[in-house]
């Protein structure tokens, strides 16, 4: 075996020791918790270790993002091949989406309300970033009739994301959650609420 190779898988193996102490420590405590001098002594390194792998938290919180799309595409592509038909493969990403944000709330934060170094809506944007918007349309595009597809999956997309944040906030009782995403996807296939 080459050292290189071997430094390398220990680099890495630090790094996704990184990630995963800031996604805990997130989860259980807030974005505002995760500090690289709490995730050094987290994981039992010293803060210039840490700095030799990210630049510093937002690189971290980016990496974090980049692992959440990576998991929520692989959840939306599951939920739609599962499914049978049009309307199911849209009503299934949409409770997977839905799910994901509720159960996930530290994660879905760094990937969607967080400042992450992280280039949406571009061609030369990350592959995980298309393959989890590609999950979307190919659910909503059988649906598209005249519109554009990409931008009615972007407004699909727009009215999962509120649901998923006003209803976390409290805003929406989560209680009626059901029904808002009843009416949401009757809206897109013609079906009643």
């Amino acid at each position: 075996m080459a050292p290189g190779t071997r430094r390398e898988r220990e680099r890495a193996q630090r790094e996704e020791l990184i990630v995963r102490a800031a996604r805990e420590l997130a989860e259980a405590e807030g974005w505002d918790a995760v500090t690289t001098r709490r995730l050094a002594a987290e994981i039992e390194y010293s803060q210039p270790v840490l700095y030799s792998h990210f630049k510093g938290k937002n690189a971290i919180m980016t990496a974090v993002a980049a692992q959440g799309f990576e998991e929520l595409a692989t959840e939306l592509r599951a939920a739609r091949t599962a499914a049978r038909g049009v309307a199911e493969a849209l009503a299934a990403v949409a409770v997977a989406y839905t799910d994901f944000a509720r159960k996930r709330p530290a994660l879905y934060d760094a990937m969607f309300t967080h400042a992450v170094e992280v280039k949406f809506a571009s061609p030369d944007g990350p592959a995980y970033l298309h393959e989890g918007f590609g999950e979307l349309l190919q659910a909503v595009e059988p649906l598209a009739g005249d519109d554009d597809p990409g931008v009615l999956t972007e407004t699909f997309w727009a009215g999962l994301h509120g649901l998923a944040m006003l209803e976390r906030s409290g805003r929406l009782p989560l209680s009626l959650h059901d029904q808002r995403l009843g009416i949401l996807l009757g809206r897109f296939t013609g079906a009643d609420g």
